[in-house]
């Protein structure tokens, strides 16, 4: 079974590894509960959902159902305004059949401008702090995914006192010195302040390129080597603290949350170094050159 351990200062203990409910964006429902038919198994407690994510927070509907108490449920809004995140948190309750979720997290709050709006009155902070006040979710995080994500979360500690961050953490973005430097100081923060830190893109490999030839089901090409993979978990489990979000290529699920369950063992940058030469992994996003922009609903 995958540890559990408390997430920030929320209360509630949540298995290191955290489903990653993008996987469901497309799936017909019986394909989506043979998925999270896998979670009880390997004690998994802990869901990320977002608006955005297609029909996820439907298939998680009816596996809810009976089990709202078993699991703390996570959304996002990528939304920037008050009027319009609020309608959208609305939105994900009623698609989960929920009246509050545990978790609602401002999606992937990089941009200055966006940032911007978001923590101006007005805006989708003010309105969630609203909704947390009137029991319609209980935390507040904030996400980003790119280079930039580390130093905007801190720039967000700074404005509020979030509950949780999420943002990218693997061997080969660790690698580039000015994201890891950014890192380690969030992660400072964090400990101090007992923010739950969750991390996305530990079985990234790289980018899709032309003539890949293999079937696509996230939008990086993932770790599937077996020994690899379990070096990648283990990256990112051996370091105290830190939650892991499953990949959005559910194809993966069963091996991801194998790995999770099984001892963790202590990175062996050697290896990992090879696996990186091997198999060609790359870090996903370098700054101002492949980052993430991804266009916010103002």
């Amino acid at each position: 079974m995958i540890e559990r351990i408390p997430f920030g200062r929320t209360g509630h203990r949540s298995s290191r590894a955290i489903f990653g409910a993008a996987a469901l964006a497309a799936m017909k429902p019986e394909r989506a509960e043979q998925t999270l038919e896998l979670l009880p198994r390997f004690g998994v407690n802990h869901i990320d959902v977002a608006a955005s994510y297609g029909d996820a927070e439907l298939r998680l509907a009816p596996w809810l159902r009976g089990r709202r108490a078993d699991y703390f449920v996570a959304t996002k809004t990528q939304c920037r305004t008050g009027d319009r995140a609020r309608a959208e948190l609305e939105r994900s309750l009623e698609r989960m059949e929920i009246d509050r979720v545990d978790l609602i997290q401002l999606h992937n709050l990089t941009q200055g401008d966006q940032w911007e709006v978001a923590m101006a009155p007005g805006g989708a902070l003010e309105a969630l702090l609203r909704a947390r006040d009137e029991g319609l979710a209980r935390f507040i995080g904030v996400t980003g995914h790119g280079s930039y994500a580390a130093s905007m979360h801190r720039k967000s500690l700074e404005r509020f006192d979030f509950d949780s961050v999420l943002l990218p953490y693997n061997f080969a973005m660790m690698s580039e010195p000015r994201y890891a430097a950014e890192f380690e100081a969030l992660h400072a923060l964090c400990r101090e302040r007992q923010v739950a830190m969750q991390t996305i893109k530990s079985v990234a490999q790289r980018r899709w390129r032309e003539g890949d030839e293999e079937k696509r089901f996230s939008w990086y090409r993932p770790i599937r080597r077996a020994a690899a993979l379990k070096r990648a978990v283990d990256f990112v489990l051996a370091r105290p603290g830190l939650f892991l979000n499953t990949s959005s290529d559910a194809t993966l699920l069963p091996a991801i949350l194998g790995a999770a369950s099984e001892p963790v063992e202590a990175p062996d940058v050697h290896a990992l170094e090879a696996d990186r030469a091997e198999l060609g992994i790359e870090p996903l996003f370098v700054r101002d050159f492949c980052d993430d922009v991804v266009v916010a609903t103002p």
